[in-house]
């Protein structure tokens, strides 16, 4: 490990922008297509099934990319992966950008999914190049970009696309990967990190069939339909696959992933508890731009165009950010067990207030900042309960696989929302569209969800050393123990 002070960054206050920047340009090209995507199939001369692999090959293969660029990162140092995950996202956008065609764009696509592994191995290098007073606020900070991120990106990229050609979203994307890839080499310094050991080739090999094909029966459900032969096989292969991936790297004495470390009560409940929030972030993207455009004369529906739906969400993505520095200072207070169970609480109630407040854009609006603030002070606690509970030689393999729990859940996600908005439908204008009473089941779903990840999150036990910290208890009784 490096000493304090080699580790530290020249320029901390450099590095953490840096980073934070470049987890929320990759986390933005997640949802850059989301605005044109109903005219994709004409864009590429291709079917709606075709075109609606734009979307999900970037999910796919960003789940991929987490837990494996965490194991490299530890492998072969942090900087350098965040260098090559960021070279990655140039090479993806700038495909995208040349692209007429469905399978170029695919490939482009596929190449901006991998480099989300820039977000987590950022958020485990924040600890070490950062001086201890804002460890706490910058691994919150970048936490937060994986909501803010997506958020920010739909009005974004709706207003790009309405006052310029399509193309121009993905040179955007292009420019900012850029100016992030200088960001990171001039700012980011190279910690000499690197843990000894080997990449386990077959186990990311195992790890990705495994995940695409669970991802892709649960992201095709709605389409498909659930009970149909196509999304049961996917899962069905998709689990046993998983299953005798985890058998392997049981035997392994280098695994992708420590299954064993993971397998402790506090790594598992934060998981588990990671998807349940997952769930809860990725529902109110769903749902509360489609209440938000639905036509005024359903009776429900709030009439906006893509661009305004867009600019009704955006505040709620601030929100996020704004509120990672209110998590580092409960962290500091309450430490991050009850920090998160704070930030599923919000998220939960947030949900509440949009059941019982969806008559106007300004009722959604509010709902939406108030589960967002749940939201940017959850996730910035998750990476923290992580880190506190594996060794820093695994840190960003670990939190790694803690942001693929939370993409297991956004994906999920998808999958309800979408089959409770299409299973309520009423006929309107030749159209089948969502009742209001779907909506009001979607966000019921959401707060359930969330209310689920506080109990989750009750059950992790409080190490010694974060309660010597909140006060709970004292040192010499800590070292008693």
């Amino acid at each position: 490990m490096p000493t304090p002070s080699s580790a530290r960054a020249a320029n901390p206050a450099l590095a953490v922008v840096a980073l934070c920047l470049g987890g929320l340009t990759a986390a933005l090209t997640q949802t850059l297509v989301i605005p044109i995507q109903s005219e994709l199939p004409r864009l590429l001369g291709t079917s709606a099934a075709n075109a609606a692999w734009v979307v999900t090959i970037t999910l796919l293969s960003a789940a991929v990319a987490m837990p494996i660029a965490g194991r490299l990162a530890d492998l072969f140092g942090k900087q350098r992966v965040l260098m090559v995950s960021d070279g990655i996202l140039v090479v993806g956008s700038l495909v995208c950008a040349l692209s007429d065609t469905l399978t170029p764009m695919l490939v482009g696509r596929a190449l901006q999914g991998l480099a989300m592994g820039f977000i987590p191995v950022g958020i485990s290098l924040l600890r070490e190049i950062t001086p201890p007073h804002m460890a706490g606020s910058a691994v919150a900070a970048m936490s937060a970009t994986l909501g803010v991120g997506g958020a920010i990106g739909l009005p974004l990229s709706a207003w790009i696309a309405d006052v310029a050609d399509w193309h121009a979203l993905f040179w955007v994307a292009t420019g900012l990967s850029v100016v992030i890839l200088a960001l990171v080499r001039l700012g980011v310094p190279h910690v000499h990190d690197a843990q000894p050991g080997r990449f386990d080739v077959l186990g990311g090999i195992g790890l990705a069939i495994g995940l695409v094909s669970l991802l892709v029966g649960i992201s095709k459900a709605t389409t498909w339909g659930w009970g149909d032969a196509r999304t049961l096989g996917s899962i069905a292969a998709g689990v046993l696959v998983l299953l005798a991936w985890g058998f392997f790297e049981l035997r392994q004495a280098d695994p992708l992933v420590d299954l064993r470390a993971t397998a402790q009560r506090p790594v598992l409940l934060t998981n588990l508890a990671a998807v349940a929030i997952g769930f809860g972030m990725m529902a109110q993207s769903i749902v509360v731009p489609q209440l938000l455009q639905l036509p005024e004369a359903t009776g429900y529906g709030l009439g906006q165009s893509i661009l305004a739906a867009g600019l009704w969400m955006a505040p709620a993505g601030l929100m996020m950010m704004v509120f990672a520095p209110v998590s580092s200072r409960l962290m500091g207070t309450l430490g991050a067990k009850v920090t998160l169970m704070i930030g599923a609480g919000v998220l939960g109630v947030g949900y509440l207030v949009a059941v019982f407040l969806m008559g106007a854009p300004w009722q959604l609006l509010l709902a939406s900042c108030v589960s967002s603030a749940g939201v940017g002070i959850g996730y910035a606690a998750m990476p923290t309960l992580i880190m506190d509970a594996v060794p820093a030689r695994e840190a960003a393999s670990a939190v790694g696989l803690n942001a693929l729990t939370r993409s297991v859940g956004t994906t999920l996600a998808a999958a309800v929302m979408g089959t409770l908005l299409t299973s309520n439908t009423q006929a309107f204008g030749g159209l089948e569209l969502p009742t209001e009473t779907a909506f009001t089941l979607c966000f019921v779903a959401g707060a359930a969800a969330a209310f689920v990840g506080v109990a989750i999150t009750a059950a992790i036990p409080r190490r010694r050393a974060e309660l010597v910290r909140v006060g709970s208890l004292r040192p010499e009784a800590a070292d008693a123990r």
